[in-house]
């Protein structure tokens, strides 16, 4: 080997070994800021208590697996006490591979329970053809599930829901609904019986993305019912990713307000008693400025045009 070629075999190997070590580094970086968001989430809404018995609900896609992996990490470093018990629900759709679950769940050493009910069948009879199925079949599905928690002796349900459906399925209420409504990270079950937590409601889905890549998670695909995709939630997360794209930073500015609401500046009713409020004379930060002009750091919103007169 003449010095020329070592020298760039060399280099080569450098440049290899650097580009490891960055990845390494990113990754571990990553890894903590999971398991910090996580840790957050649980603090501030009290998600997990001494004792409980957690009822993890696997889908096979990326945000269940990631939620499953980080709840583990996390209970091995908890102050308290408490299991967790990953749950599947085969629908029997066709050619939904039965198999990788369970290999996954019982190779991690996890304690694990696969429910097998026919919905898709029923959904399928129920729905006329080209209909989306998703209503119906979230309806079954929930009912069965509260049922398992019930036999398992769950008294949790914890939900793979991230910070950007949140965001969604808020716009989606405002957009479609008319109603100012959100996900939150913690509700009791409609039922009564179960409390319905969300232990994700702080991470980014780019990061439970990235994640699942780096544990190469055995992902199973969400498109085997062969129901349309929801395309009102399709277009809100383009929107989303758009105003992202362009305006860095607002998705944690609108994830922000979710904890920052003031209802004395809606115009609820119910919430704030505007029928009843009266002049105090006294100075108030929380008073409505009414002849002031509103300051943001951030340009208007893409696609409206302010006009002045």
């Amino acid at each position: 080997m003449n010095t020329t070629t070592e020298n760039t075999w060399v280099e080569t190997e450098a440049s290899d070994a650097a580009k490891a070590a960055k990845i390494e580094r990113e990754t571990h970086k990553l890894e903590k800021r999971l398991c910090r968001q996580m840790g957050q989430a649980i603090s501030d809404f009290n998600l997990i208590e001494a004792g409980d018995r957690i009822m993890v609900c696997m889908s096979g896609g990326k945000d269940s697996y990631g939620m499953l992996d980080i709840l583990l990490k996390m209970k091995a470093r908890a102050p308290v006490d408490f299991e967790l018990v990953a749950v599947n629900l085969d629908q029997k759709q066709p050619g939904f591979p039965d198999h990788i679950l369970p290999a996954y769940l019982k190779a991690l050493g996890v304690e694990y329970h696969i429910e097998t009910q026919d919905t898709y069948s029923i959904v399928k009879d129920k729905i006329p053809e080209g209909k989306t199925m998703c209503s119906l079949c979230s309806r079954l599905r929930r009912g069965i599930l509260y049922r398992v928690a019930r036999e398992l002796k769950c008294n949790k349900l914890a939900l793979g829901h991230h910070r950007d459906d949140m965001l969604q399925t808020f716009f989606l209420n405002m957009f479609f609904g008319g109603k100012l409504k959100g996900m939150p990270p913690k509700l009791v079950s409609d039922n009564g019986e179960f409390m319905v937590i969300r232990p994700l409601a702080y991470v980014a889905e780019t990061d439970l993305i990235r994640w699942a890549e780096h544990r190469q998670f055995p992902i199973i695909p969400c498109t085997l019912c062969g129901s349309q995709e929801n395309l009102q939630r399709l277009q809100v997360g383009n929107m989303l990713r758009e105003w992202q794209k362009k305006h860095p930073g607002r998705i944690e500015n609108m994830f922000a307000a979710l904890q920052n609401v003031v209802p004395s500046h809606l115009m609820d009713a119910k919430l704030h008693g505007f029928k009843d409020l009266k002049i105090t004379g006294i100075e108030s930060e929380d008073g409505d400025k009414a002849f002031d002009e509103e300051t943001f750091a951030e340009p208007s919103l893409p696609g409206i045009q302010v006009i002045s007169m």
